[in-house]
């Protein structure tokens, strides 16, 4: 019940925008008493909220907190169904292995498990990936679409064109997409993603994607070992980013994204993952479990598949691997 009162209290005082909103007025929309509402409002302010009370106009959010809460996220958000249903925590061993538990716990569709810190933080072969706290953007979410498991590997594309496009709303700046899951900025990795699936042999329950950006670390926050390779958007922007504003743009195109490939399939994301990728024309090398192939990068199948035309003319199809440019 306090959590329905707090999100139509949100939901309120972001349609309002920089109005005031009365406790009577906020009263009514959020259909409890003022008593409530004033209560509602020291929790805000609990979580570092800055809130402007006025006699005889009423309340406006002056200030949002340092760290990215739940509620911050919601303030504003444009979805109907993504981010509806978000798991907050302070610090997790891995935001994975909560939305794994949710989901065969049975949470709605488009449940989001968010963390400021991972302590066991990992990317695609189990590698470790580094979550430091309050500087990045570290979440799982749980979708669960109507296709055959085959298909699960194209959600992971659809979310990196979704990641791309919300970097570039919220920050300015042009992203590309090195195949299957990394996100670049002048060849630094900034974003990974990670999906993992529960399934039968012929139908999904779930397909959890997790996503990590590196959103506002300085160089020496990374470990030297990864200070040539990986960036943040705050170092390639110069500034500091809202990490919720990015948060709501990544629900906001992927559930759009998400809609659309439910409804027509593959092909229009494929187009525009191949718009995003650093990788096609290019001269790749292709590292699977079993061999190393060579060529030239053609773009992907209608399955998301990469193809590589090696030196011979011959056409190698790559289901996983690791690339490089």
């Amino acid at each position: 019940m306090q959590s329905e009162i707090r999100k139509k209290l949100l939901d309120a005082f972001s349609k309002s925008g920089d109005a005031y909103l009365s406790g009577q007025a906020v009263a009514d929309l959020v259909g409890c008493s003022r008593t409530a509402v004033w209560k509602q409002m020291e929790e805000l302010r609990k979580e570092g909220f800055e809130l402007e009370a006025v006699r005889r106009k009423g309340y406006r959010i002056m200030k949002l907190p340092e760290k990215m809460t739940a509620d911050e996220i919601r303030l504003g958000l444009e979805t109907e169904m993504l981010g509806k249903n978000i798991d907050y925590h302070e610090c997790v061993d891995s935001t994975q292995k909560i939305a794994n538990q949710l989901s065969y716990n049975g949470v709605a569709d488009g449940t989001v498990v968010i963390a400021e810190e991972q302590l066991a933080g990992r990317g695609r072969m189990d590698r470790k990936w580094h979550s430091p706290k309050y500087t990045g953007i570290w979440m799982s979410i749980i979708l669960r679409p109507n296709i055959p498991p085959t298909k699960a590997p194209q959600l992971t594309l659809l979310t990196a064109v979704a990641v791309v496009q919300a970097i570039q709303e919220t920050t300015g700046l042009f992203p590309q997409i090195k195949w299957p899951n990394d996100i670049l900025i002048n060849g630094k990795k900034v974003t990974g993603i990670l999906t993992e699936l529960q399934a039968e042999a012929d139908r999904i329950h779930s397909v959890i994607i997790g996503i990590g950006i590196n959103v506002n670390q300085r160089e020496d926050d990374f470990p030297i070992e990864l200070q040539s390779i990986a960036t943040s958007l705050s170092i390639q922007k110069g500034a500091k980013i809202s990490r919720a504003d990015l948060t709501r743009n990544i629900f906001k195109h992927l559930e759009k994204l998400y809609f659309i490939y439910l409804q027509k399939g593959f092909a229009p994301i494929k187009l525009l993952w191949e718009s995003y990728a650093t990788s096609i024309g290019k001269s790749i090398k292709a590292r699977t479990l079993t061999k190393v192939i060579e060529g030239k990068a053609l773009g992907i199948t209608d399955d998301g598949v990469l193809k590589i035309e090696d030196q011979n003319g011959e056409i190698h199809l790559v289901y996983s691997a690791d690339i490089e440019i």
